[in-house]
């Protein structure tokens, strides 16, 4: 069964790294949304400091690694290069499903980096559908044995639904979400996986105690395209471009939770410091990206990571001086112009 699940695993990181599996026909609509250039800023670049806090830990730009690995030999490499970048640059990042772990307890190994990264906001991860199968003791001693920060749990649907093998038994989920957000001994945060998070969604988790919602929306990698390529039949391909838009799931879940004091993380084909600074002015308290960090592993390790990391900071810090900005309180405070299909999009 470890085995199993190690070639899974595995299967996820190659497929992921080196074929396509982006969204073909849908993208993130951030490319709708323009920054009110200030060619006189009237601050200097020096100035700009985009130094956040979120759930307790320090960040040295408000980005996340998103969830990428775990439960495999080949995830060990994978999460200590990226925990190395994180613990440089001053970031925090997420760790794969730990369901592996949970139910083999001989692949915890494969989530530890504390080693590496001892002062990272580091959050564990595990999926809606497992909130069935284990007791939040369990996963309280899952997430001492990692030391993490937070828990993540993983709202999937789309990819449960097309693969042979999927757990697609959502019901009562919201329940079970506001049980372990009670009884967790972290702070828990709730995400998709690259589908997004509607108003409807978010407004049936705005109660809990849960303490952020991360849209990973459509735009950048489709998981159902990843099982698709992995179960080489199933309907994945056909789902590969459904979800919500990243903009749109960012305003959404943003209406949502409105004045409950809960963070937005935006995620989902944030591709480069420009669209990490629009997704700041919808009002995204964090953002973060998975797929250019994997790329960036697979090419260059830890090395790779860094520079990735680097560049995005000074793309944000760019972006953010240019429409005269010096913290992330002033871009909250700009507004966007947004047009095209978002605009149509946001006023159905």
């Amino acid at each position: 069964m470890v085995s199993q699940i190690e070639k899974r695993k595995a299967d996820h990181l190659r497929l992921s790294a080196t074929k396509d599996v982006s969204f073909h026909e849908k993208t993130t609509l951030l490319e709708c949304v323009e920054l009110n250039y200030k060619c006189l800023p009237q601050i200097s670049m020096n100035d700009v400091d985009l130094s956040t806090e979120f759930l307790g830990k320090k960040f040295s730009f408000p980005f996340i690694v998103s969830a990428i690995t775990g439960g495999a030999a080949v995830s060990k490499k994978v999460n200590t290069d990226i925990a190395e970048a994180c613990q440089a640059i001053g970031i925090g990042m997420g760790l794969g499903s730990m369901r592996a772990m949970l139910q083999h307890p001989s692949l915890t190994e494969t989530y530890f980096v504390r080693d590496v990264a001892p002062d990272i906001f580091l959050a564990g991860n595990i999926g809606a559908a497992q909130l069935k199968q284990f007791s939040p003791d369990d996963l309280n001693g899952a997430l001492g044995a990692i030391e993490a920060d937070a828990l993540a749990i993983h709202l999937n649907a789309a990819q449960e639904a097309v693969q042979p093998e999927g757990d697609a038994d959502f019901s009562g989920l919201i329940e079970k979400i506001a049980e372990f957000a009670d009884k967790i001994s972290v702070p828990v945060y709730v995400k998709e996986v690259g589908h997004g998070v509607s108003y409807e969604v978010a407004f049936a988790l705005k109660d809990t105690k849960i303490k952020a919602i991360d849209t990973q929306g459509a735009g950048g990698t489709s998981w159902t395209a990843v099982d698709s390529l992995r179960h080489k039949t199933g309907f994945g391909e056909i789902f590969r471009d459904f979800g919500l838009p990243t903009a749109v799931s960012l305003m959404q879940v943003k209406s949502a939770i409105h004045g409950t004091g809960k963070k937005v993380i935006a995620s989902g084909g944030i591709r480069n410091g420009i669209d990490a600074v629009k997704a700041l002015v919808l009002g995204a308290d964090m953002v973060g990206s998975a797929m250019p960090m994997l790329k960036a592993q697979t090419k260059n390790g830890s090395a790779g990571i860094k520079k990735q990391l680097t560049d995005l900071k000074k793309e944000m810090e760019i972006a953010s001086f240019l429409v005269g900005c010096k913290n992330i309180a002033q871009l909250h405070s700009e507004k966007p112009i947004i047009l095209g299909k978002l605009k149509e999009w946001m006023e159905n």
